[in-house]
């Protein structure tokens, strides 16, 4: 480790705002306190949930220019022109699935020399994600999707995640609902989901067999949740291997469809390579066996496995309706035979003092002892995505991408 390592913390950029932060300010203290001759210095943000006085009052610096910075630290991707060259970031980049909206972002760090290091692939030597605010996206995903089904349903409305104070006060909300009987299946096994399952048992939603999903009907609200197994399978005909499905998702079809028949919400909160099949298409959405009217869409591929979601929504505009016979964009909930999609791509951000806090916690834990250490295990390395401006090896499948002829 350098005798004096700088870390400065961003503030967000991105538009639509995001108020989230990488490390409270108690959690700074513990950075300085836990690694010697680390400094940490703060952007000044006038929409960060953690206000700058909060900072300041506990002796932490605040600075504009971060040019001295070893690392700088964000959540959402920086704006193009606020990168500095040649410095090295953290953040969610949202480049190495190739997402065309992403493009010009990459160039600009390819351009401008910088190391780009990204929190989606921090992972350990098992390939287990390391730091991730999923849990935060699956909580705030699937209130959000009670929330359509109270609107469409014309139950009445439910306050926005974002207008409540914390956690706690959502909790409260949840244990007061009064949902009609809707069937829910979620996809998903990881942190993003078990936030989902979390906030459908808190509002009294019961989890039932994949057999009786598809095969009853309930007088109250219930919910199934599939794996990878459950909603695709291998072309050749053989088993459903994990290491075969990971390393080889475009041989797999979608068996998704006979709960697209008997789901009314889907909440879509699977890992989803760019090469595995997609969920169902726009034609099967047109057809009459077709039931499912709400989709709030957690992981938010675009373009990916659910062609209904043709944009990113946002905390301030959460919905809209996909008409599958025009394939278009329509207002939201403005007709019965549209399917209501919710995708927004910064969730957490809707609870962003808890979500803070939380993905802190697992930065102090998990990522900086490789950071500020020798990184013996590789974990900063398999997630560098560009190392002074040049693609790592591990990156180098987006080359054309970055060249622009992809």
């Amino acid at each position: 480790m350098p005798k004096h390592y700088k870390i400065g913390i961003l503030k967000e950029t991105k538009t639509p705002p995001d108020r989230r932060v990488a490390l409270t300010p108690q959690q700074v203290l513990e950075v300085k306190s836990k690694f010697d001759n680390v400094e940490v210095v703060v952007q000044p943000s006038e929409l960060r949930c953690y206000k700058d006085h909060e900072y300041t009052s506990v002796g932490i610096k605040l600075q504009d220019d971060l040019t001295d910075c070893d690392l700088l630290i964000g959540v959402k991707e920086t704006k193009i022109p606020t990168i500095i060259p040649g410095k090295t970031y953290m953040e969610f980049a949202h480049v190495a699935k190739k997402q065309p909206h992403n493009r010009k972002l990459i160039q600009a760090f390819a351009a401008n020399c910088n190391t780009v290091i990204d929190y989606e692939y921090l992972t350990d030597k098992n390939g287990v994600r390391l730091v991730a605010f999923g849990h935060w996206a699956g909580v705030v995903g699937a209130y959000n999707a009670l929330r359509a089904v109270y609107i469409k349903h014309k139950v009445g409305e439910l306050p926005p995640a974002h207008t409540l104070h914390d956690y706690q006060e959502l909790k409260s909300v949840l244990r007061n609902i009064q949902l009609p009987a809707r069937k829910f299946v979620i996809t998903g096994g990881g942190r993003v989901a078990g936030g989902a399952l979390e906030v459908l048992s808190q509002a009294g939603v019961v989890e039932v067999s994949h057999e009786d999903f598809l095969t009853k009907e309930f007088d109250h609200s219930i919910f199934t949740r599939l794996d990878p197994w459950h909603y695709a399978k291998r072309l050749d005909g053989k088993p459903f291997d994990w290491d075969y499905w990971v390393s080889n998702p475009a041989n797999h079809v979608s068996t998704f469809l006979p709960y697209a028949h008997a789901a009314d919400v889907f909440i879509a909160c699977h890992y989803w390579d760019y090469r595995s099949p997609h969920f169902f298409t726009v034609e099967d959405m047109k057809q009459p066996d077709f039931r499912i009217s709400i989709i709030a869409d957690v992981s938010c591929d675009i373009p990916g496995p659910i062609p209904s979601t043709i944009k990113a929504s946002t905390i301030a505009d959460p919905f809209f309706d996909f008409n599958p016979t025009t394939g278009n964009e329509e207002p939201a909930f403005s007709c019965g035979m549209n399917v209501t999609v919710m995708s927004i791509d910064n969730l957490p951000g809707e609870l962003p003092r808890d979500a803070s806090e939380f993905f802190g916690r697992l930065l102090i834990d998990k990522v900086l002892p490789h950071l500020l250490c020798d990184d013996c295990e590789g974990v900063i390395e398999r997630a560098t995505i560009l190392k002074d401006g040049k693609l790592t090896p591990r990156y180098a499948y987006l080359q054309d991408f970055l060249d622009g002829k992809e």
